[in-house]
């Protein structure tokens, strides 16, 4: 018995537009009411409409999407995904944009470890893209702070009179209440703050 076709399309915000990935999926003959499509980050798999996608698919079903990103961009859980869709429930995939993650002309053994090499190739040049990126990032951080830039909320300066208004409080001849609106301060802030004058003084 055929399986049944199913499209899987994802824009990652509403800016974006899904009508290149509709239109390929047209283009295989995927029925209309066969395609699911997110607006949602690729982050990780808990959308909405690719969970009632998997819910629906059976052996012999094939499933389509334009590219891999497009599956997801965090590349171990794709391949986690992958082995569900391809080993557990037994469906075909088909990434248009990259022949080789066709799993239809892979049913022996060397098309099953080509689609598995070309995920794990995928996989550490996506690591090492991130890796990459967090270092740059690191190194720009590092820059900045040495040329004097600070990060970070910069930090709430206390009323000239704040001494004042403390030994007020403390005599307890205002409340905390004023005193916080005086200083503008949230109730953790001004305990912090008051901390700090009495570390201060020793």
């Amino acid at each position: 018995m055929k399986g049944i076709m199913y499209g899987y399309v994802r824009v990652s915000s509403t800016d974006q537009r899904e009508d290149r990935q509709l239109i390929a999926m047209q283009q295989e003959r995927v029925p209309e009411q066969n395609i699911f499509v997110d607006m949602q980050s690729g982050r990780d798999f808990n959308r909405p409409k690719y969970q009632e996608l998997v819910g629906k698919l059976k052996s012999g079903d094939l499933l389509y999407v334009m590219s891999i990103d497009r599956l997801g961009r965090n590349y171990r859980e794709i391949q986690k995904q992958w082995y569900i869709l391809t080993k557990e429930i037994g469906v075909d995939i088909c990434v248009l944009d990259m022949p080789l993650l066709d799993t239809r002309g892979g049913k022996d053994l060397m098309g099953s470890f080509i689609a598995d090499l070309v995920l794990q190739i995928l996989s550490f040049v996506a690591q090492s893209e991130r890796d990459s990126i967090k270092e740059r990032q690191r190194q720009g951080i590092a820059a900045a702070q040495n040329r004097g830039v600070k990060f970070g909320r910069p930090k709430k300066r206390e009323p000239e009179n704040f001494l004042t208004l403390v030994t007020a409080w403390e005599k307890k001849e205002v409340a905390l209440a004023e005193v916080l609106k005086k200083c503008n301060m949230s109730e953790s802030t001004f305990y912090r703050r008051l901390r700090e004058y009495r570390l201060m003084k020793g």
